[in-house]
């Protein structure tokens, strides 16, 4: 099954070896027709906390690495 890769900005860094990304997505409403933005944080690790609050990240699914991590950072 391929991993899925999300993009988002990081709102977090507080953790050790840990970020957390906001991915914003947007969609039609099904009755109104209507543009709307929804998002959602994910937990991502980040081995060397090479990243800040207010970077562009990708993030990718893996294993889970603990309670709340179930993806990793791929890129900036």
């Amino acid at each position: 099954m391929p991993r899925r890769i999300l993009q988002g900005v990081v709102v977090s860094d507080k953790g050790q070896k840990t970020i957390v990304v906001r991915v914003d997505r947007t969609y039609l409403h099904p009755l109104l027709q209507k543009t709307l933005r929804k998002s959602k944080k994910y937990h991502a690790h980040d081995e060397d906390n090479q990243f800040k609050t207010g970077d562009q990240v990708r993030i990718r699914e893996c294993p889970p690495k603990s309670k709340l991590k179930r993806w990793e950072v791929i890129t900036a």
